[in-house]
């Protein structure tokens, strides 16, 4: 008799829908916990509807599954933790998923273990926020410690007012995180893949293009100095340890004028930067995620061709109806690969999608991605 695994997911989004696809191509089975229907994730494995910050609930969840892995780091890894079945680990670890979850505790551990840091304090009153901006010069970001993505959470303040007016908006009961501002040249991501076992790869240094402080494309490899491309990886590597993150462990990055790098934050869990690696990489972040979580040796991480370029195909009105009204004609572009999540209501801004393109010339591949992108959005 062949045994199966069976892998647990705590989310059932895009992430989860990508890493379940790439678990059933190996031949798992998957089960998701969602806390309300999921449309990414119907029709790929058993989905359980339920409170999943019940302890009773998240341990009947994962029984029978040898690991559970987390879609976000808001999953409850936390409440889970304590209630897993005999035999059945949590990659990554709750502490991991903590530490990351709280933007000033993951600066914090980042800035102990030494890493490259923009200028930031942890500030529980509006005074001691006005204080750390004045001392770091305006413009400062500030951003919210739980709950924010995607820009939400986020506030660039330009003056003592408008903090005052960011502070009204997203401090919370412990206050939030006022960080300097980085004079960046570009921004790079890194993933990495670890196992509990301790084998590690690493994805190419990539570019990302942020528009209205969301993801808008990824280019890969950057086309920066190999010696910054070096020290990004360095600098990846180092941060995941420091968090002991297992699985994919994504790194944003800051490319400063004269060549440094600076770590922006880290996401513990496949990226919207690692699209890319399904059609661009012989094994991609969601494949060698469930090989590092399962502790099965780790695939290729490199490039299959020169040059891969995803673009997000993001929402552009409020609707219940998806409108695929574009998808034939995007198709008709040669050489891209078209993914949907299966969203059941779009929003302006929200990621319904992505397309990648690959080949050598960086700006036709660009173009590809770009045109195919647009004809779908456009009716969303």
């Amino acid at each position: 008799m062949v045994h199966t695994p069976l892998i647990g997911i705590l989310g059932g989004g895009q992430l989860g829908r990508m890493t379940a696809l790439a678990a059933i191509r190996m031949g798992l089975r998957v089960r998701f916990l969602v806390p309300r229907p999921s449309g990414p994730a119907e029709g790929l494995g058993e989905v359980i509807v339920g409170d999943w910050k019940d302890p009773a609930v998240l341990r009947r969840f994962a029984e029978g599954c040898p690991v559970v892995t987390v879609e976000s780091e808001w999953a409850p890894a936390d409440v889970l933790e304590p209630v897993l079945p005999e035999g059945t680990s949590l990659w990554p670890k709750a502490e991991t998923v903590r530490i990351i979850r709280d933007k000033g505790r993951q600066k914090r551990v980042l800035a102990e273990a030494g890493l490259p840091l923009p200028d930031f304090a942890c500030c529980t009153t509006l005074e001691e926020a006005l204080a750390a901006a004045e001392r770091f010069g305006y413009p400062v970001m500030l951003k919210r410690y739980r709950g924010s993505y995607d820009g939400y959470g986020n506030f660039t303040a330009r003056s003592p007012e408008a903090l005052k007016t960011g502070w009204a908006q997203l401090a919370q009961e412990d206050g939030l995180l006022v960080e300097a501002w980085a004079p960046f040249v570009r921004e790079l991501a890194v993933l990495v893949a670890r196992s509990p076992s301790g084998e590690e790869v690493i994805y190419p240094v990539v570019y990302t293009k942020q528009e209205d402080h969301r993801c808008y494309l990824v280019q890969a490899p950057a086309a920066i100095d190999p010696a910054v491309a070096e020290e990004a990886r360095r600098v990846a590597r180092a941060a995941v340890e420091a968090v002991d993150g297992i699985g994919i462990t994504a790194v944003e990055l800051f490319e400063l004028a004269d060549g440094r790098i600076l770590i922006n934050e880290l996401a513990p869990r496949p990226h919207n930067t690692g699209h890319y690696t399904i059609e661009g990489c012989y094994t991609s972040q969601f494949e060698n995620h469930v090989r590092a979580v399962l502790d099965w040796p780790l695939g290729s991480p490199e490039l299959r061709e020169p040059v891969a370029v995803m673009v997000n195909i993001l929402g552009r009105r409020s609707s219940d109806r998806i409108d695929l009204r574009g998808l034939p004609e995007a198709l008709r572009v040669p050489g891209v690969a078209v993914h949907l999540y299966g969203k059941m209501q779009v929003r302006p801004g929200r990621k319904m999608g992505h397309v990648t393109a690959t080949g050598s010339d960086p700006e036709e591949v660009r173009r590809r991605a770009e045109t195919a992108a647009d004809l779908i959005a456009r009716y969303l």
